[in-house]
């Protein structure tokens, strides 16, 4: 066998592989796509009645010369064909039914997938190409599963009946054909107009069903701390039904139209027939190039292009379903084990020792990392960038796991806590604040998705974000835009704390929270803070070594190691690395002063 021949054998094989995968997704509505199968087979079956039958029909009427059986038979092949009309509109829309409910069943699937892998999958990934395989690769799959199985096995019913060749009859048949194309174009301009109106919808939806997925994975850190992976399945999945809807209704109307146009050209036909009829009958034509014509007319011209048409949609269609199914074959990298238990109260004490993590094997970010920390202490990290105090947080709520060592949480070691029940008594406020294009109510509320209205006003008020949101048309039910971008820094910065103080949690995690905002807004946050560090076991990266002054204890990180641990007295005394920064530091605001 040559390599060509063995490149192909392997090509069929995959595509038969991805298509048994894409049929089995059908298997909850097994019984309807079967029940639609048989009917378009019926209604194709119909079809090939007339040309099986029409030569011995029109002989017999023929040689008897009896008009009036031809005119009875006329209208027993209209209702014939309005009969297959009717099976292939209800096959079709059963079929389309199947395709879009498994599309939808499927991104619903594919979407919940995605909130259970973790960062590691994320930052491998750019978002648009996950967002291309949740809509444009999934909706691939309803082509295959509509229009392979279904389709071939028609075409291959019309094939058979396809054995004539075609005699080229005279322009009076022709212009009974050309009669019908006024009236096929007025009707596809009044559907075409309606479908274009509701594709637009479909597009629509299909956009907005895309903008809550995109908003919620890309603040999927924030998603996960905040444990509302639930919530935003639910989220995402009341948009995809809404555009479910929809595209019915396009599919109803699509099938309508199309039907109506079949049964405009079989009555042409009818005509046709019943017209040909009497130009045999004054042996102006031959009954045998009437049929000839009739068949050609209803199974060649149609069966052939089909094919073609059907080949490359399958093949297109299986090579973007290749990528659905990549995709949910990847292993959710940070999982609960079988027995992992659930945290329903802590006190916050921390625990890190001999902690080693990389990104990567062969580049090493955190290395014999060990300390301890009591319940409702601050603890600042410090360090040059690249140091790996970001990465040192990440590891406490479980975004990564370590390759070494262990992270205890009150003396139980995380990876043997339940993911969600940890992150839980966890809230983080980073440098860069994520809020969703919804309400400021929306978004504080998320931090406890129960809360009332009062205990968004009272997070709000301690966060020192009421003033500014009662100035605001609308107050707490305005709309801040795509990411907040109707707020300044500070705002959005605050309006992240009221967030984290709604869900009261016992760890808090403080990125940078300050480092890009200026002296007034950063004197606001920085109030807030503290308001919400109080009593709660709090990990600060500070850029700014003047806000970490007052922390029980900083941590001195550089190229992935402690090198410093005591107060900030302490350190200054030490003249270490930290006195180091500290002083350059200073040095250069008294430059900026001058």
């Amino acid at each position: 066998m040559s390599k060509t021949e063995e490149k192909e054998k392997r090509g069929l094989k995959s595509l038969k592989e991805t298509l048994v995968k894409i049929f089995a997704l059908s298997k909850p509505y097994r019984g309807r796509f079967y029940t639609a199968t048989v009917l378009v087979l019926i209604g194709s079956g119909i079809w090939l009645t007339v040309p099986l039958g029409l030569r011995e029909l029109l002989d017999a009427v023929f040689e008897q010369g009896d008009e009036g059986l031809l005119n009875l038979l006329a209208v027993g092949l209209l209702g014939l064909f309005v009969l297959q009309a009717v099976f292939t509109f209800t096959g079709n829309y059963f079929l389309e039914w199947v395709g879009e409910r498994v599309v939808t069943d499927l991104r619903k699937k594919v979407y919940e997938h995605l909130h259970r892998l973790g960062f590691r999958f994320f930052a491998e990934r750019r978002l648009g190409e996950i967002a291309s395989r949740l809509t444009n690769d999934v909706g691939s799959i309803r082509t295959a599963l509509t229009d392979s199985l279904p389709q071939l096995l028609t075409i291959t019913f019309s094939m058979i009946g396809s054995v004539s060749l075609m005699v080229v009859l005279n322009w009076r048949l022709s212009a009974v054909i050309f009669a019908t194309v006024p009236f096929v174009t007025i009707a596809t301009r009044y559907f075409g107009q309606k479908i274009r109106k509701l594709s637009k919808g479909i597009q629509d939806e299909l956009a907005d069903s895309t903008a809550v997925a995109e908003d919620a994975l890309g603040a999927v850190r924030l998603v996960k701390a905040f444990v509302r992976e639930d919530y935003e399945v639910e989220r995402y999945s009341s948009a995809i039904e809404k555009l479910f809807k929809t595209v019915r209704r396009k599919v109803v109307l699509t099938q309508f139209f199309w039907s109506g146009v079949g049964i405009m050209f079989m009555g042409t036909l009818v005509v046709i027939f019943w017209y040909g009829g009497k130009e045999v009958l004054a042996d102006r034509l031959t009954a045998g190039d009437l049929v000839a014509f009739i068949i050609y007319a209803l199974n060649i011209s149609r069966s052939i292009s089909q094919t073609s048409r059907l080949y490359t949609a399958v093949n297109t269609a299986a090579g973007a379903s290749e990528r659905i199914f990549e995709l949910l074959e990847e292993i959710p990298e940070i999982k609960d084990q079988e027995n992992a238990i659930a945290l329903d109260h802590i006190e916050g004490e921390i625990s890190v020792e001999g902690l080693n993590f990389a990104y990567e094997d062969d580049r090493a970010i955190l290395k014999d990392i060990s300390f301890e920390v009591e319940a409702g202490q601050t603890i600042a990290l410090v360090g040059p960038s690249g140091a790996g105090k970001t990465t040192l947080l990440n590891l406490i709520p479980r975004f990564y796991d370590a390759q070494e060592g262990s992270i205890k949480v009150d003396g139980t070691a995380i990876e043997n806590v339940q993911v969600k029940s940890l992150r839980k008594h966890i809230s983080i406020v980073p440098q860069e604040v994520h809020l969703f294009g919804t309400s400021i109510k929306e978004n504080i509320k998320y931090g406890n998705l129960d809360a009332t209205d009062e205990e968004i006003e009272s997070a709000a008020r301690d966060a020192n974000a009421h003033d500014f949101i009662s100035e605001i048309p609308k107050t707490y039910d305005a709309m801040i835009g795509e990411k907040g971008v109707k707020l300044s820094g500070g705002q959005r910065q605050r309006l992240a704390i009221a967030r984290a103080i709604l869900k009261n949690p016992k760890i808090l995690l403080l990125d940078e929270a300050t480092s890009s905002l200026d002296s007034e807004s950063e004197a606001q946050v920085q109030d807030a803070l503290y308001r919400l560090m109080k009593g709660r076991t709090t990990f600060v990266i500070a850029h700014r070594l003047s806000t970490v002054q007052h922390a029980d204890r900083i941590l001195v990180l550089d190229k992935g190691e402690i090198v410093e641990d005591g107060t900030h007295q302490e350190l200054l005394a030490a003249g270490g690395l930290y006195s180091h920064l500290y002083e350059l530091q200073f040095r250069d605001l008294d430059m900026d002063a001058v």
